[in-house]
């Protein structure tokens, strides 16, 4: 795969520096690809992914299909603009001159996708990358093989394959890969693989981004409206391919004297979306793989945390399902405290005032996404001012991946970049400072012999002090 993987680079580099992906009307044609191959193979797509996952047409449908139609239209409705040089002021240090900031495609590129959500977070960043005129290569996750297949298949068909390609494999393909020189690496998935990729990256001075995850902590006040504040946290964490999302609750904190009243809205609305038994139902995603099943099933069976199961704790091996579990007050050295749990558990902390919660968050490190619900004004101030994450909601879960305005990546140890919407196109490019001069206004102050008042003239210029540069000029 070694010499495959160089000669996938160097086609991609040729057809960059031959200025193919440049055009507004090959990005055009592309973006236009990507919306087609999404809205006519839905069927195909969704088929894939409950292979792989197991996951609802639902879910499917909602949070990966419509996610990349979406940023398609939207990236095809303000392309134009994105791409049109941004005027910027200048000041007297270069007078005369105009200045503008040209977004310039940074070359070709590398992203690496996960197996979560295989068909949104592999096309999501390509759909970037293409806008901002890159050549690019996919690498699927192997971990998600239905949907690594189908996507060679229909990019395949549907893409110009000179600037666009699609490698399959696992450890050895992505190995080789990265002992390629891009000009850029988008990788989503752990920190684990994160720190290898950018140690690959450090060799050709690559830039990346990392889309990586954390424990996302959800705070719950009491002056809430607390059946629709459990809903929503059902829908972000076993709604969301049962836990295992990037942004997914991880735990929640609450007050001792509230958390029996939480635990019991969440159990009533659990049995409302997924009946007595949610192993029977069929909105309720599979974990991924064996693999990822058993280490689940060692968090919840770990002595410590074993007999504070509350609500759930069901498992079928066979079916690779686990039922919503909530855990009170699982001790804070245990495992499922200290492991993103990227699955169906839930553990509940408690402590004795909410204001406390926030010195707990800030003692761990700064997790992807942090959720509050609370109608309390100052502090819903504190935890915006006081809580670093990549993102951040007030009153819900999750819904800030959904607003293109807004950016989405992590912070420290929860990853590095950010993209959707116009940030994904920023993301793939270069913003390239231009400054043009003519050949008036040329200043003596600027060259040798250097001299006192040429020191204060410039002194004064750069300060924006136009009396001073009189002085400086006339010897006042």
């Amino acid at each position: 795969m070694a010499a495959g993987a160089e000669g996938v680079a160097e086609d991609l580099r040729s057809a960059y520096a031959a200025g193919k992906t440049r055009p507004y009307e090959w990005r055009v044609s592309q973006l236009e690809a990507l919306l087609k191959l999404t809205t006519r193979h839905e069927r195909e797509i969704v088929e894939a992914l409950r292979s792989d996952l197991n996951k609802p047409e639902y879910e499917s449908v909602i949070h990966e299909t419509v996610g990349i139609s979406s940023a398609c239209e939207l990236a095809l409705k303000d392309l134009h603009q994105w791409m049109k040089p941004e005027k910027v002021k200048t000041t007297m240090v270069t007078y005369p001159s105009s200045a503008q900031i040209v977004s310039e495609p940074l070359g070709v590129v590398l992203v690496i996708s996960t197996w979560n959500y295989p068909f949104i977070l592999s096309l999501g960043p390509v759909i970037g990358a293409i806008a901002a005129g890159n050549a690019v290569v996919l690498k699927p996750s192997e971990v998600s093989p239905a949907t690594s297949s189908l996507l060679s298949k229909l990019l395949g068909e549907y893409m110009d394959t000179s600037a666009v390609r699609v490698v399959e494999g696992s450890v050895h393909e992505t190995t080789a890969l990265l002992e390629q020189k891009w000009d850029k690496i988008f990788y989503t998935g752990n920190g684990k693989v994160g720190r290898v990729i950018l140690a690959a990256a450090a060799k050709h001075l690559t830039p990346v981004v990392l889309e990586l995850g954390g424990k996302s902590p959800v705070v719950v006040d009491s002056n809430i409206n607390l059946k629709v504040a459990a809903r929503r946290m059902i829908s972000g964490k076993w709604g969301g391919n049962s836990g295992q999302t990037c942004v997914s609750p991880d735990y929640v904190i609450t007050t001792k004297e509230y958390a029996s009243k939480l635990v019991d809205a969440l159990s009533c609305e659990i049995e409302n979306f997924y009946g007595k038994d949610p192993l029977q139902s069929n909105d309720l995603s599979s974990i991924v793989n064996s693999r990822h099943f058993d280490r689940l099933i060692n968090l919840l069976d770990d002595e410590s945390v074993s007999d504070k199961i509350v609500l759930g704790g069901q498992r079928d091996k066979v079916k690779l399902k686990i039922a919503p579990t909530v855990v009170l007050d699982a001790p804070k050295d245990s495992p499922i405290m200290n492991e993103e749990i990227f699955g169906p558990l839930l553990p509940i902390i408690t402590v004795n005032k909410i204001e406390d919660s926030i010195r707990l968050i800030s003692s761990k490190e700064k997790p992807l996404a942090a959720y509050l619900f609370s109608n309390d004004k100052k502090l819903k101030e504190e935890f915006i001012t006081s809580v670093s994450a990549g993102g951040m909601v007030i009153n819900d879960t999750n819904l800030h991946l959904v607003e293109p305005n807004l950016p989405f990546g992590g912070v420290g140890e929860s990853g590095t970049g950010s993209y959707h919407g116009r940030f994904s196109f920023d993301a793939f490019s270069h913003k390239k400072a231009v400054l043009q001069r003519g050949f008036t206004g040329d200043v003596a102050a600027r060259y040798p012999p250097y001299a006192n008042w040429k020191i204060d003239f410039l002194k004064s210029l750069f300060s924006g002090n136009f009396i001073g540069v009189l002085r400086a000029l006339f010897g006042w």
